[in-house]
């Protein structure tokens, strides 16, 4: 039988997203923070604008984790760093300026924490770089502020020093730079990032994409140590994506959908968990007749998506408003946390 669900690779990843969304909330109270005790109206107005970059880049960080299926804890440096970080903020031993260079300092790490997890995206599993795509905005994002904090620092720090203004060459050729990426990658990353959270085909779709991608993983190899990786989060992330669908979208959806077609969603899931439970029960060891029961569990899921993708898609957009398809998505990834939560625990 299949020895372990968890992976430790995957739960490290899974860590480091834990940590991400740990710093980003610290990120949104310091952002009101330096708001609240800015000098600057030019420079308070630009820290505005970031903290409404950074609170949608929160939604964005928590749908990625649901995405990634594993929920975790933040590590125990964050959480030895967050408080003492707080502290630091919040008291009078440092200027502004350097406030606001601690600032800087942490939208890098945070870039970067961002960075790393798609480079161990990258050796671990092309699943999870489809679970973690939309994180390329907020990276984008990221660095953008970077771009624009070193001109606040420059225009802050002189004035500390000096009680005048700095020359606007750093600071003109910041903005001019930041214009230019946001035109060219901007607009199109944060309007489709933006909306992960919103539409409820869209994260159907989206969970659809990591199991067709984690298939393909799994025909693509013979070692038994990859199988056994692949299929614990197969497993999870379908019984999941199953109860989350049963719990919100098919009771939804019955009215109009029709009795007949909604319990046929019902049946194909209950015939999909016993066929994971039967490929849980065996040896990976034995890789041909393994992946030989998932090519049959694929074919069944496949048939799942296609009429999920074609006619229960088709029949929401015919019955339902955007804001209802808006509550359902939200409500839709909050079973979703808190089923990965319980299967954690």
């Amino acid at each position: 039988m299949v020895t372990t669900l968890d992976d430790t690779k995957r739960a490290a990843i899974g860590e480091k997203l834990a940590d991400l969304k740990a710093l980003q909330n610290l990120i949104i109270s310091n952002d009101q923070k330096l708001i609240d005790a800015c000098p600057d109206e030019d420079v308070r107005k630009r820290l505005q604008n970031m903290l409404e970059d950074d609170q949608k880049n929160l939604g964005i960080i928590e749908t990625v984790i649901v995405q990634y299926g594993i929920q975790a804890e933040p590590s125990a440096a964050t959480k030895i760093f967050i408080p003492q970080f707080e502290k630091m903020m919040s008291g009078d031993e440092f200027t502004y300026y350097q406030k606001l260079m601690q600032h800087e300092l942490m939208k890098h790490g945070q870039a970067m924490s961002g960075i790393i997890i798609h480079k161990a995206a990258q050796k671990v599993g092309a699943d999870i770089e489809v679970a973690i795509g939309p994180l390329n905005t907020v990276n984008f994002e990221g660095r953008a502020h970077q771009e624009q904090l070193k001109g606040m620092l420059e225009l802050v720090g002189v004035r500390e020093m000096t009680g005048k203004d700095a020359d606007q060459g750093l600071w003109a050729r910041v903005q001019d730079g930041v214009a230019a990426l946001s035109g060219v990658f901007g607009s199109i990353a944060t309007q489709n990032s933006d909306k992960q959270d919103m539409n409820i085909q869209t994260l159907i779709r989206l969970d659809h994409n990591k199991t067709n991608t984690i298939f393909t993983e799994i025909g693509a190899t013979k070692d038994p140590q990859k199988l056994q990786e692949y299929f614990g989060q197969l497993y999870k992330d379908l019984l999941v994506h199953a109860q989350a669908e049963e719990e919100v979208v098919y009771p939804r959806i019955r009215s109009f959908y029709g009795d007949d077609n909604t319990q046929e969603l019902y049946d194909e899931q209950a015939q999909m968990k016993q066929m994971l439970d039967e490929i849980k029960a065996m040896d990976p060891t034995n890789a041909d007749e393994f992946r030989s029961k998932i090519k049959d569990l694929m074919e069944a899921v496949g048939d799942h998506i296609r009429q999920e993708e074609s006619t229960m898609f088709s029949a929401i957009d015919n019955n339902c408003s955007d804001e209802q398809k808006e509550q359902m998505a939200t409500e839709f990834k909050a079973a979703k946390s808190k089923l990965q939560q319980e299967m954690a625990a």
